[in-house]
């Protein structure tokens, strides 16, 4: 299969699979809900801790090349203080559960300007996510096949909490489900302008893959891992810890056995 085909299969089957996962996930009680949430997360903490540091920054530095590893270094930097900025107009927030205090306000004129804001922040975030994940591709089949399982990974959880808010915004769930697919789906866009941009340009690969660690690195310590601090119990510490640890695994796993 060519690199587009790649690009085009995974970004596809990646939006489809969070939005389509997150309906499943809804139609749980909020119980059960709240209760796998916390683990899809953990899980999604490794993958894009394993996904950026077993094999984004390891691509960026060897493309770069020895004389590169200073402005490598700087990229990443860089990439971790735009998300910040992103996120600081709302434009990153993620949402993880049924009550987000970034879009969830209670009144219902709130409620309906947030459902808005997190369909333009979603729809942002999967085409940089697209972009991402076709230069990854384009460095190298294997490392797409990675950073595409840690997207997926991590968007399962939330198109949770953005499904959740449309609703609170007072979308009937076909509606609803219909526009958090297509905000999904921008990552396709995203992934077949990256390649058309990179494909001549691969010179700059490693930068964008120093990019792209930055932003899984941000997503997992500033979104991902506060979250789950907020429970402090030995045993669900634990199991924290362990999914987070095969969330590592299986993207090492996955890097191993495409090879």
């Amino acid at each position: 299969m060519p690199v587009l085909g790649w690009i085009v299969f995974t970004t596809i089957l990646g939006g489809a699979l969070s939005a389509l996962a997150a309906s499943v996930l809804l139609l749980f009680s909020s119980q059960r809900r709240i209760g796998l949430l916390p683990h899809l997360v953990s899980f999604a903490t490794g993958a894009l801790l394993g996904a950026a540091f077993l094999g984004l920054l390891p691509h960026a530095l060897e493309g770069a090349g020895a004389d590169s590893y200073h402005r490598i270094g700087a990229t990443v930097l860089f990439g971790i203080l735009l998300f910040f900025l992103l996120e600081k107009i709302l434009l990153w927030r993620h949402c993880h559960n049924d009550d987000c205090e970034a879009h969830g306000p209670s009144d219902q004129h709130r409620a309906s300007a947030s459902g808005v804001m997190i369909l333009v922040g979603d729809g942002i975030h999967n085409f940089l996510d697209g972009l991402l994940i076709a230069a990854a591709f384009l460095t190298d089949i294997h490392l797409g096949v990675v950073t595409a399982i840690a997207v997926i990974a991590h968007e399962i959880p939330q198109e949770v909490g953005d499904l959740a808010v449309l609703l609170n915004a007072g979308l009937q769930r076909g509606k609803a489900f219909t526009l958090n697919l297509l905000a999904s789906l921008t990552s396709v866009l995203g992934g077949i302008i990256g390649w058309a941009l990179l494909e001549q340009a691969t010179e700059l690969l490693p930068y964008v893959l120093a990019i792209a660690a930055s932003s899984f690195l941000y997503i997992a310590v500033a979104d991902l891992i506060p979250g789950l601090h907020r429970n402090v119990e030995a045993r669900a510490s634990l199991l924290q810890v362990l999914l987070i640890g095969a969330g590592v695994f299986v993207v090492a796993a996955t890097h191993q056995a495409v090879h």
